[in-house]
């Protein structure tokens, strides 16, 4: 495969495994289309034309040629100069992946919350409802990356000239869908079965013995879980005022990748139980499902930082 096709390959599985519905996501693409006709020689000067081909910004091919061919991958949760370093010591490393965003990718993280807002409504929050209370939250993620050093990593890939991609929202979207069709399939009664049902899970099972395994962060073992909800996708934490919507929606369990502190005071406002499974296993899950896809093209994996490699073929 080359790279190119890797890129397109992780956008057609983000969509394939988007909770929106194809419908929604055209809808989307449509009229991100209809603005950039709209806009002037000057606007369209500056406009990320990748958008129209691809509806998740924070996944990009951030240096390297895309017809290159990829015979062996490095791939890990973060890539930075330590990770780099480690490719060009390998010698024959075509290709480097990384979950997190790095360069424009992630420049553009906030663009890419715009999916919570109607994930929220597929969990029966009002579109209306949604739109107010994300889009604060949206403002306030761009604001606080403006500062970041973006092109750090991607300077550090082209002074060593090792290729470099990044894979976020659909990896997420891949982890999301496996976990909330394992929960879905086990049915969980308690809290405690929907730990019980995460553990099965291996990358859970891994960061068990790591210390950083599934735990409940809100609500006790004995709850009642009730209907159950994955929060593992949409570019980064949503806002913490969404808990109490959810919750008049009926949510009664949270399943999340991580929470900070406010938003875990918001959920137990709304009286909903919170369980973490874990920020990197969760990441793996994803990266491993879409590193499966690659490996079936007879593409050599190579695991670092952090990725807890599990093949599922």
């Amino acid at each position: 495969m080359t790279i190119k096709e890797i890129y397109n390959l992780a956008i057609s599985k983000g969509v394939e495994n988007d909770f929106r519905s194809t419908e929604s996501l055209k809808l989307s693409q449509e009229r991100l289309k209809v603005r950039c006709d709209k806009m002037s020689d000057e606007e369209r000067k500056w406009f990320d034309f990748e958008r129209l081909e691809n509806p998740y910004s924070d996944t990009r091919i951030l240096f390297g040629d895309p017809n290159k061919k990829v015979k062996k991958i490095l791939a890990g949760i973060d890539i930075d100069g330590s990770e780099i370093f480690l490719a060009k010591e390998m010698k024959d490393i075509d290709l480097m992946i990384s979950h997190h965003p790095r360069g424009r990718a992630l420049a553009a993280l906030d663009d890419v919350m715009q999916l919570q807002i109607d994930l929220l409504n597929v969990y029966g929050v009002p579109i209306n409802v949604a739109e107010k209370i994300t889009r604060k939250k949206i403002e306030e993620v761009s604001r606080s990356i403006a500062s970041a050093n973006h092109n750090r990593t991607v300077d550090m890939a082209k002074h060593l000239g090792i290729p470099l991609l990044c894979v976020h929202t659909p990896c997420d979207n891949m982890a999301a869908k496996f976990v909330d069709n394992k929960i879905k399939k086990d049915n969980p009664i308690f809290v405690e079965d929907v730990i019980n049902s995460l553990s099965e899970i291996y990358e859970y099972s891994e960061a068990i013995l790591f210390g950083t395994g599934p735990k409940i962060f809100l609500g006790g073992s004995d709850n009642r879980a009730g209907k159950i909800i994955t929060e593992m996708t949409g570019g980064t934490e949503g806002a913490a005022e969404i808990y109490e919507k959810l919750s008049q929606a009926g949510i009664g369990t949270v399943v999340g990748m991580h929470i900070s502190e406010k938003n875990r005071t918001g959920a137990e406002s709304a009286n909903i139980n919170v369980v973490i499974a874990g920020h990197i296993s969760s990441d793996s899950i994803g990266m491993n499902l879409f590193l499966d896809e690659l490996q079936r093209e007879g593409i050599e994996i190579v695991s670092c930082s952090g990725l807890i490699r599990y093949s599922r073929l």
